[in-house]
């Protein structure tokens, strides 16, 4: 006669059998084993009831009954590292990679127009021997103004709206941000001796209004040349190569008269307008010509204050705008364009 104890746990094997071929996840599985291993379990009720059957049917129920224990543990295992193999599986299908088809394009970063055009700036100059030397754009009254000929009480002061800057030194040079990159002929020529051939870009500021052809903050490229026997010849020579190459070989340069402290004498050049090839247009002011730099021959007090023999070196520098130039290239009518952040705007060089 089998014993009612060992018939229900036949019961509760098939059971649970049953029960665990339909679990499909992790949460059905530990409901599985809360209902056939959990101590509310009809398997562990047996167990607990051991020590009130006699000693014989103790010994035969007791070891059923830890054998199916065994086994649901053992099937409860298996289970589980199957469901984990298939999550994992069904991860790695949903991220499966078709090799075969093309990449997704990387968005590339690219240089800012301005600095585009003054690396074709400086690229132009390099080529005709020209060193390039960058300079502090907080600079000393003394560097801006009063060595390059413009003392506190001149009236060419007025040309540039400077931007000082609360600090004195020994209550006499005061400091500022640079009006122009002219400071750095004079700082150039205190530590090097002739021949000088050198190009100096950098940011300038003023203070003044923002419009389609002005900003507070612009990029400035000067250019210094000092040895002996330079002339106004050397000059326009070397500025209309420059045109040249950064406007096209067939582009025609015009120079005139014009006015600046510390060159004599002083000239601005101007190029036919690339946008309507001299005939005339709103760009140009239908002069048909557009100013792109000023120039001219180093003052000879400028190399005196620096300690070179002004009867025997003489020498020219240029000073333009690097916004100018690029506008000028890309039909571009809005100077504030190039810092408005606008990347409709800046994804287009």
């Amino acid at each position: 006669m089998i014993l009612p104890q060992l018939q229900e746990l036949k019961e509760i094997e098939d059971k649970a059998r049953t029960e665990l071929a339909a679990v499909s996840d992790e949460e059905a599985l530990e409901s599985w084993r809360i209902a056939h291993l959990g101590r509310r379990s009809r398997l562990n009720i047996i167990l607990r009831g051991l020590a009130s059957l006699p000693i014989e049917e103790r010994r035969q129920v007791g070891a059923a009954a830890n054998r199916l224990r065994l086994e649901l543990e053992e099937m409860l295992s298996q289970r589980q590292a199957q469901l984990r193999e298939a999550t994992v599986t069904a991860v790695v299908e949903r991220g499966r990679l078709d090799v075969t088809l093309p990449g997704r394009p990387l968005a590339i970063g690219r240089l800012h127009p301005v600095t585009q055009a003054l690396r074709d700036i400086l690229a132009a100059f390099v080529s005709m021997g020209f060193q390039v030397f960058e300079g502090p754009e907080v600079e000393w009254d003394h560097y801006n103004f009063e060595a390059v000929r413009i003392p506190k009480d001149h009236p060419a002061r007025d040309m540039w709206d400077t931007l000082w800057i609360d600090y004195v030194r020994n209550d006499e040079y005061p400091m500022l941000l640079r009006t122009h990159t002219s400071p750095m002929q004079i700082r150039v020529m205190e530590q090097m001796q002739p021949p000088v051939r050198i190009v100096s870009p950098g940011k300038c500021y003023r203070h003044e209004a923002t419009d389609p052809t002005h900003e507070w903050m612009h990029t400035q490229v000067e250019g210094l040349a000092v040895d002996e026997n330079i002339s106004m010849a050397d000059l326009k020579g070397t500025l209309y190569e420059f045109a040249r190459r950064l406007f096209g070989r067939e582009r025609r340069v015009r120079f005139r008269c014009d006015y600046f402290p510390f060159v004599e004498p002083g000239a601005d050049m101007s190029i036919d307008c690339p946008l309507c090839d001299g005939q005339g247009c709103r760009a140009c002011g239908n002069s048909g010509w557009i100013e792109i730099l000023g120039a001219g021959m180093v003052h000879p007090e400028v190399l005196a204050n620096v300690g070179y023999d002004a009867e025997r070196y003489t020498g020219f520098a240029f000073g333009l705008g690097v916004e100018r130039v690029a506008m000028l290239r890309h039909g571009i009518e809005d100077i504030r364009l190039f810092y408005a952040n606008d990347l409709r705007f800046l994804e287009q060089f």
